[in-house]
């Protein structure tokens, strides 16, 4: 019994010496998804594809990732923002050259969705419109096998709806990731009441493969964190609406007093204020009854003078491309405490 522990420690050590194929070979395999699909390339899906190409070339986790666009533009661009990340990474010597060249050759490019027929695992990040995305999967869940797990990437969109457009809502996620998808590590993955238990185990399992941290959410109106956070944000502007506080104190003191990193209506100008509306717009809709669920005239009279945050250049704060100014009345009296 005594040497049982000499015996383990010294398998592992023989382990560790073997390459990381051998060692896979020679552990008990473990379920994944082989082939990964990612539909759209925007701000959101290309991080998605390069995150599982850099799983895929660093542990072979995939034997390819499928990265698809209808539009050969929009492709272009796609390609152009990975190849322009790993260009930064290979820049600052945090991959080199060879591994940024094994990276790219993981993903195949297309505008033919047929290539998509076949693989283990779909994640769309395509805008958020609800009707462009029932189409989408009602298409999908015709061409591609069986057992493709089709996860969506909405942040604030009813995962059941599209489930069900699918035809195999047993067979369908969603997998929330954060932006910049590169950097920032949770990954919010949702259930319906239809997805099967294994299919949500293994999604879980592979957020975690790929090198994010997982938390697991039924599907409700924005999952954990947009559900948190919206209203949240609404309420701080509901304070600036009232002539409570101004845009400055309002954030400094959920900086200063909270441990945030940004203040809420710094945040809801970087996100955009048109998409803040668009979210509890639709969860008013949506959900009446919710008290929580509020819309502050002042957002939506920002959003109908093109005052949209960062992306326009004025919403609560001035912007110059990403650097934030001065809030808007701070000095011009636009906002008095009386």
């Amino acid at each position: 019994m005594s040497s049982l522990p000499s015996a383990i420690l010294l398998t592992r050590k023989l382990s560790a010496l073997l390459p990381a194929s051998a060692r896979q070979l020679s552990s008990t395999p473990r379920l994944h998804f082989d082939k990964v699909g990612v539909i759209g390339l925007g701000l959101m899906g290309h991080g998605i594809a390069q995150t599982a190409a850099t799983a895929a070339s660093r542990d072979n986790l995939h034997s390819s990732i499928i990265a698809y666009e209808s539009d050969q533009t929009f492709l272009d661009k796609g390609r152009d923002r990975i190849q322009s990340s790993v260009d930064k990474l290979v820049k600052k010597e945090k991959m080199t050259v060879d591994q940024a060249h094994s990276l790219m050759k993981k993903i195949t490019f297309t505008t033919d969705r047929h290539d998509l027929h076949d693989v283990d695992f779909i994640v769309e990040a395509i805008i958020e419109n609800m009707d462009l995305k029932k189409r989408l999967y009602s298409d999908l869940g015709k061409e591609c096998k069986p057992s493709t797990v089709f996860a969506s990437n909405t942040s604030s969109l009813s995962i059941t709806q599209m489930a069900l457009a699918s035809g195999r809502p047993e067979n369908f996620v969603g997998v929330h990731f954060f932006n910049p998808v590169q950097i920032m590590k949770l990954v919010e993955v949702i259930r319906t009441e239809y997805t099967s238990t294994e299919v949500f185990d293994k999604t879980v399992a592979w957020v975690g493969d790929i090198g994010k941290v997982a938390v697991k959410c039924r599907d409700t109106p924005g999952f954990i964190v947009n559900r948190l956070l919206v209203p949240s944000l609404m309420q701080a502007i509901l304070l600036l609406e009232r002539g409570d506080a101004t845009t400055h104190d309002i954030d400094v003191s959920m900086q200063l007093g909270a441990g945030h990193p940004m203040g809420p209506l710094h945040l809801a100008d970087y996100v955009g204020l048109d998409t803040c509306l668009y979210i509890m717009e639709g969860w008013v809709k949506d959900f009446p009854s919710e008290r929580a669920f509020v819309v502050p005239e002042l957002l939506r009279e920002k959003v109908a003078k093109g005052e949209l945050g960062r992306k326009s250049g004025k919403g609560f704060y001035y912007w110059d491309g990403e650097k934030r100014g001065d809030a808007v009345g701070l000095d011009s009296g636009d906002i008095s405490l009386e």
